[in-house]
C-alpha cells in the first residue's frame, strides 16, 4: 500500500544524517546493555581509585619493620640496646630466629635486619644492617633505627629540628592519582569500545550489510565517536564526584576546561582505535593491538607514579605519548588551577595524535 504522503508510492525520502542518528541510537542501547562495559567504564576506576586512596591516605607513618635474632641477647650491653629498641615508637620489632628473619627480609616481611657486637674495648656496641638498598623502607628503616639507637646511647643533637607533615590541597598522593585514573579509563574505554567494536561488527560480518547502504564511512565511524562522547560528561563528572566525596579531591581550575580536555583526549584515543580496527578482522589481533598501546603508557605516562623517575634523557619522548599529554593537563587543572595557555601544549600533542590517526584510520578503512 503506498504511503499516503506519497502520491506515487515512492519511499519516503529520509534526511541524510538519518542513517547515521539510527546508528548512534543502537550504539548507545549495545552500551546500556552490556553489564561488563559499565563495570569497566564506571565501577572498575571507582574501585581502584577507592584501594590506591586508602593504602596512601592521610594517616601517621607507620613504624618501621625491623627484626633482631632471638639469641641476640647475650650481655648488659646487648641487653640495654634491645630495651632501646623496644621502647620506641618508631620501630616494630620482630624477634625471631636468623633464618626466619633472612627469609622475612628476602620477601619484604620486615625492613631491615639488625644486628651488633660489643667486642671492642670500650665495649661500644658496633651494629650491622641488613636490608635491600633498592627498596625505599629499607632505606628509611635503616635512618630510623641509627637515630634511635645513637640517641638511646647518648647522642647529643647540637640543632634543634622542627617537622611539619601537614600537605597542602593538590599535593597528597590521592590529587597525583585521581586525574590519571581518568586519564587512564578514557584512554581505555576509547580504544576498547570503539576499537574492540569495531572489529566484532567485522568478524561477525555486520560490516558487510552496512557497506550496501548509503552510509559513508565517516559516517560509519563517526557513529563510534558520536556515541562514546554521549557518555564523556557522565563517565568524568562520576569519577569527579567520586573523588570529591570520598577523598575530597576537588578541581582547582575550570571545570568546563576539565571536560574539553577530557574530550579532546577522547577524541584523541579514539582515532588510535579506529586506527587499530581499520582492517583488523580478529578480536585476537586488535586485542594484541590495544595492549601493545596501552601497557607502555600505562607504564611510562605517570598515571601511578611520576615519569620524572625515569631517566632524564627520556622525558621529551615521553611528553609526546598521548596519555602522558592527558595526564599532565587534567593534573595541571585539578591541583594547579591552569588555565587554558597552561595546558595548550598537551592539547595541541592530544589534537596531532588523535587528527593523525584518524586520518590514516580512515583511509586504510574496509568494510571486510
Amino acid at each position: 500500500m503506498a504511503d499516503p504522503a506519497v502520491p506515487d508510492g515512492s519511499p519516503p525520502k529520509r534526511s541524510a544524517t538519518h542513517g547515521l542518528r539510527a546508528l548512534i541510537g543502537a550504539r548507545v542501547k549495545v552500551f546500556l546493555r552490556e553489564p561488563a562495559v559499565i563495570f569497566w567504564v564506571f565501577a572498575f576506576p571507582a574501585l581502584l581509585a577507592l584501594a590506591l586512596g586508602l593504602a596512601f591516605r592521610d594517616q601517621p607513618p607507620e613504624p618501621a619493620r625491623v627484626g633482631v635474632a632471638t639469641d641476640r641477647v647475650t650481655t648488659a650491653s646487648d641487653a640495654r640496646v634491645m630495651a632501646i629498641l623496644e621502647a620506641s615508637d618508631a620501630i616494630s620489632l620482630e624477634k625471631k630466629d636468623r633464618a626466619t628473619l633472612e627469609e622475612r627480609l628476602r620477601k619484604g616481611g620486615i625492613d631491615i635486619l639488625v644486628d651488633w657486637n660489643a667486642s671492642n674495648a670500650d665495649l661500644t656496641p658496633v651494629f650491622d644492617y641488613h636490608f635491600d638498598a633498592q627498596r625505599a623502607e629499607g632505606r628509611l628503616a635503616r635512618l630510623v633505627v641509627d637515630d634511635v639507637v645513637q640517641a638511646g646511647l647518648g647522642r647529643r643533637d647540637v640543632a634543634e629540628l622542627r617537622e611539619r607533615t601537614d600537605m597542602p590541597r593538590g599535593a597528597r598522593y590521592i590529587d597525583f592519582l585521581m586525574p590519571g585514573l581518568i586519564a587512564m579509563n578514557l584512554m581505555s574505554s576509547a580504544l576498547w569500545g570503539v576499537g574492540y567494536g569495531m572489529v566484532q561488527e567485522r568478524s561477525k560480518k555486520l560490516m558487510r550489510r552496512f557497506a550496501t547502504t548509503p552510509l559513508s564511512k565517516t559516517e560509519f565511524l563517526g557513529s563510534y565517536v558520536i556515541s562514546r562522547l554521549m557518555f564523556l560528561a557522565v563517565e568524568v563528572a562520576f569519577l569527579i564526584g567520586f573523588g570529591a566525596l570520598v577523598f575530597d579531591v576537588t578541581i582547582q581550575g575550570n571545570v568546563a576546561l576539565f571536560f574539553l580536555v577530557s574530550l579532546v583526549g577522547v577524541l584523541s584515543f579514539t582515532g588510535f582505535a579506529v586506527l587499530c580496527a581499520a582492517r583488523t578482522a580478529s578480536v585476537e589481533v586488535v586485542s594484541g593491538f590495544i595492549n601493545a598501546l596501552t601497557l607502555p603508557m600505562w607504564l611510562l605516562s605517570g598515571t601511578f607514579f611520576s615519569y620524572e623517575r625515569f631517566p632524564e634523557a627520556l622525558h621529551p619522548l615521553i611528553q609526546l605519548l598521548p596519555l602522558t599529554a592527558l595526564n599532565d593537563a587534567l593534573r595541571a587543572i585539578t591541583n594547579d588551577g591552569a588555565g587554558l595557555l597552561g595546558v595548550a601544549p598537551q592539547l595541541a600533542v592530544l589534537a596531532g595524535w588523535g587528527l593523525l590517526t584518524f586520518f590514516i584510520g580512515v583511509r586504510l578503512f574496509r568494510w571486510k
